[in-house]
């Protein structure tokens, strides 16, 4: 990973906390971070191994506020600082016609896109604020500011997480943190590459590509970078 000026320490090892770091996604993210010096704590609500020394596997439930700031206190004391948060807790649901709607669906999303979003920003907030290179980053979709009949619920979610992420990026206005939101069409593995070798996916971000996104977030200056809208497509 490229110095800047950014960085925490002049150069002292990043501690980066990747949520939803069992997915496609952020397995991804979470290697790229560790090949470029990190040390990446994968958090998910399910044990997951990981063979390298610069990851630490955490299990924590992001839907229980109070276990998710306990947590991200025992992060911090134990590394000492918290320089990054990225976070991958993904769902999707919808489908149907406008007029068909399931609001079911809505709290499913509800609690997987927002809420998650919520206890995490909340809980390492004062982590990231007091690092030199604080940085938290979601991954959101075009449906957000373009939202289609058969994924109100989705668009809604999104949406709502992006306006949370802005919020916070507002609290970071004068400090060495910043928060963005990198937006995809949706994103693209090797294993969907293989099962559909016909499709135009041309549009679609590949989970390299994201991680590779992610890992640039310390090379520039968090004022050119906080509150801002990536488009990864």
């Amino acid at each position: 990973m490229t110095k800047s000026a950014d960085d925490p320490a002049g150069g002292t090892e990043k501690i980066v906390v990747v949520t939803g770091a069992n997915g496609a996604a952020g397995q991804a993210v979470t290697r790229r971070l560790a090949a470029g010096g990190a040390h990446v704590v994968a958090a998910a609500r399910h044990p997951f191994t990981w063979d390298d020394e610069r990851v630490t596997p955490s299990v924590v439930d992001l839907a229980d506020e109070a276990a998710t700031r306990a947590w991200a206190n025992d992060v911090a004391a134990r590394f000492g600082r918290v320089d990054g948060l990225v976070h991958l807790v993904g769902g999707w649901r919808g489908g149907t016609p406008f007029p068909d709607t399931d609001l079911g669906d809505w709290a499913f999303l509800h609690d997987q896109l927002v809420r998650t979003v919520q206890h995490a920003t909340l809980a390492f907030h004062p982590h990231l604020s007091a690092s030199p290179a604080g940085r938290f980053a979601i991954v959101s979709q075009h449906a957000a500011r373009q939202p289609r009949e058969n994924a109100a619920a989705y668009a809604t979610a999104k949406a709502a997480a992006e306006a949370w992420t802005l919020a916070m990026a507002d609290s970071f206005t004068g400090t060495g943190a910043a928060a963005v939101i990198l937006v995809v069409e949706a994103l693209l593995t090797d294993a969907m590459r293989e099962q559909r070798p016909d499709a135009d996916l041309s549009r679609l971000t590949h989970v390299d590509d994201l991680a590779a996104a992610v890992a640039a977030l310390w090379d520039e200056p968090a004022a050119d970078l906080n509150g801002t809208r990536r488009d990864l497509s």
